[in-house]
């Protein structure tokens, strides 16, 4: 057998093939994204330190606190090692390494944050920035709507057909969640009027025979990032700071928590597998919760 002539590793030229592999795998755009830019950056921050790319343990953890040390947070430079690891792992199982020299590395421990939700002054006041009745004022607020009330990811929403809704039945299907799960979320009657008021004014779109559920206001059909430029546009007239889609999703939870719905149910409308999601998409709202709890418990009357 002829022998094979050792061939340098370049983590550039490879990065391609690992996409590619990814698509294969049918992850999602997000997540390819998320994983190619944590190497993109791993090489860039080697170019710009005079470092040889390289899967070396040690270079990882500097890379790692120069992330934080330059202000990165916790979740993003775990982001970035993250992408490194598994690409380190693709690495060897295509036999271009030996072994994964990053197999068992440490990621970096996450700050426990509490993410805010909208109040209910504020998601009426969104509601009302997507008031109007051109198309796109009617799509809006039809999005606004299902994500507040269903908690559906920004990705998922961008990906559903025509044939995903039943306005009748109140009915929504995800047809490939995160990790590629599908489910069924239901929405209520308003949330239903107002995609009932946008279909109709698709009839008329440029792309009303295309299968997309949501259209762009321009003959074009509308993707991720213009779902966050519109859903942002949306909170700047509502005067909401600090505002990003995935709001919405935490929103939702901790109303469906607060008007009383179990948690069982919220994690098989949201699309969770563990009870941690909760936690940490409700902390937030757990006091307000709590205090109502107590007064309808009524414990002081003795």
């Amino acid at each position: 057998m002829a022998s094979r002539k050792p061939i340098p590793l370049d983590l550039a030229a490879l990065l391609p093939s690992w996409e590619l592999s990814l698509r294969a795998e049918r992850k999602s755009a997000a997540t390819i994204k998320v994983y190619g830019d944590g190497v993109r950056t791993f090489l860039r921050w080697c170019d710009e330190h005079n470092h040889s790319p390289a899967l070396d343990r040690d270079l990882m953890k500097a890379f790692v606190a120069d992330l934080l040390d330059a202000g990165a947070e916790p979740s993003t430079a775990r982001s970035r090692q993250l992408a490194m690891r598994r690409f380190s792992a693709w690495l060897e199982e295509e036999g271009e390494i030996d072994e994964d020299p990053l197999l068992g590395l440490k990621a970096p421990k996450l700050d426990s944050k509490v993410t805010e939700s909208l109040s209910e002054d504020e998601l009426r006041k969104l509601i009302k920035a997507c008031g109007g009745k051109e198309f796109r004022d009617r799509r809006d607020e039809a999005i606004v709507r299902l994500m507040a009330e269903t908690g559906m990811r920004a990705g998922e929403v961008c990906g559903l057909t025509l044939d995903d809704v039943d306005v009748t039945r109140g009915l929504v299907t995800v047809r490939r969640g995160k990790g590629g799960k599908g489910r069924i979320a239901p929405f209520g009657p308003q949330t239903g009027v107002a995609i009932d008021r946008y279909l109709r004014m698709r009839r008329a779109h440029l792309l009303a025979d295309t299968s997309a559920l949501w259209l762009g206001d321009r003959g074009k059909g509308l993707e991720y990032y213009g779902l966050h430029k519109t859903l942002k546009w949306r909170a700047e007239l509502a005067g909401l700071k600090n505002f990003h889609p995935h709001l919405l999703r935490h929103t939702a939870a901790s109303r469906w928590l607060a008007a009383g719905g179990s948690e069982g149910g919220l994690m098989a409308v949201a699309g969770w597998s563990t009870r941690d999601m909760i936690d940490r998409y409700t902390r937030s709202t757990a006091a307000e919760r709590a205090a109502a709890e107590a007064r309808g418990l009524n414990l002081g009357e003795l």
